[in-house]
C-alpha cells in the first residue's frame, strides 16, 4: 500500500536496486551465496508502484559476478523503466573492452567493489587506470562500493580522471562510531563530478528506525557536498533484513528533519537525473 498522501511535484527515482532469479538460462557464479527466494523485476515494479517510485537503476548483483546477461535481459524487457550498471573484472586486462561492449549493449556505467583487505588492493594496481580512462571516454558513471578506508585510493584515481562521473555507494559504509573516518569521504568533495549515495542508514545504525545515529553521517555529507551531489537509494533487496522498501524511502522523504523540500527534490530526483537521465 502506498504511503504517499499526495504525489510529489516530481518523479522519484531509485538509483540502486538489485534483481536476480533462479533460472538455468542465467546461472549464478560459482560459490555465490544466493537467497532461495527470487527478487524479480516484477516484484520490484510492484514495490515501485506502491511507493510512487517512477524509475530505477539496477546494479548488477554480485550473485552473477561478471556475467551481466540476466540484467541485460531485464533491460530489454522493460526499456525506459530501468537503467543498468554492469560489473566487469577489474583484474582482467580486457576489462576496458568489456565495458565498451556492455555500454554498446545499453548499460549505463560500471560498478567496482574493492574490499578493504588485501583482496581489494587491485584498486591501486596497474590495470585499474585503463578501466577508469575508458569509463571517462565512454561518458558513463563509475560506481564504487568500497569501505571508508579505500576512499583515499578512489581520490587518487579521481584526480587522474577529472571528467569522469563517480558515484560512491552507501556513504562508503562508514561505521557510525568512527566519525573521524568520514573525513576520508568528505575529502573527495574537491571533485565536482563525484556524488554520494546516502543509503545504508538502516545497516550502519545501532538504533531503530529512523536510524538517527546514522543520520549524523547524512548531515555531515549534506553540509560538505550539498544536496546537488547526494542521492538516496533503497539497495533493495539487500535492505530487507533491516528495513522495508517503504522505510528506505520514508526515512529520506519524511524523517530527516534537517532536509528542506528543495534538498529532497535534489536527493530523490534531480541529482539522480544528473547522473542517470531517464526519458520523460
Amino acid at each position: 500500500m502506498s504511503t504517499i498522501a499526495a504525489p510529489l511535484p516530481y518523479r522519484i527515482l531509485d538509483p540502486h536496486v538489485h534483481v536476480f532469479q533462479h533460472d538455468p538460462e542465467f546461472p549464478f557464479a560459482a560459490g555465490a551465496n544466493v537467497p532461495q527466494e527470487d527478487r524479480t523485476p516484477e516484484m520490484l515494479l510492484a514495490l515501485m508502484k506502491a511507493n510512487g517510485v517512477a524509475k530505477t537503476v539496477i546494479i548488477q548483483v554480485r550473485h552473477y559476478m561478471f556475467d551481466n546477461r540476466f540484467l541485460a535481459s531485464v533491460l530489454k524487457r522493460y526499456p525506459g523503466t530501468f537503467q543498468g550498471v554492469a560489473r566487469v573484472d577489474p583484474e582482467k586486462a580486457g576489462a576496458p573492452d568489456d565495458l565498451s561492449r556492455l555500454t554498446a549493449e545499453g548499460f549505463r556505467g560500471v560498478r567496482l567493489s574493492p574490499a578493504g583487505d588485501a583482496s581489494g588492493d587491485w584498486i591501486e594496481g596497474p590495470l585499474i587506470g585503463p578501466l577508469w580512462k575508458r569509463c571517462q571516454e565512454l561518458k558513463v558513471p563509475m560506481t564504487v562500493l568500497a569501505p571508508i578506508g579505500r576512499m583515499p585510493a578512489v581520490g587518487k584515481l579521481a584526480d587522474q580522471y577529472p571528467d569522469l562521473t563517480i558515484v560512491i555507494d552507501h556513504m562508503a559504509d562508514c561505521p557510525v562510531d568512527q566519525l573521524a573516518a568520514l573525513e576520508k569521504l568528505i575529502a573527495l568533495k574537491r571533485h565536482p563530478k563525484l556524488f554520494v549515495k546516502i543509503s545504508h542508514t538502516w545497516q550502519l545504525s545501532k538504533q531503530a528506525y529512523p536510524w538517527r545515529d546514522a543520520q549524523e553521517h547524512v548531515k555531515r555529507l549534506h553540509a560538505a557536498f550539498g544536496p546537488e551531489r547526494l542521492m538516496w537509494a533503497t539497495d533493495w533487496p539487500v535492505s530487507l533484513p533491516h528495513a522495508s522498501y517503504e522505510q528506505t524511502l520514508r526515512v529520506v522523504r519524511d524523517d530527516m528533519p534537517f532536509l528542506n523540500a528543495e534538498d529532497k527534490h535534489w536527493m530523490l530526483n534531480k541529482t539522480i537525473e544528473r547522473v542517470w537521465p531517464f526519458p520523460a
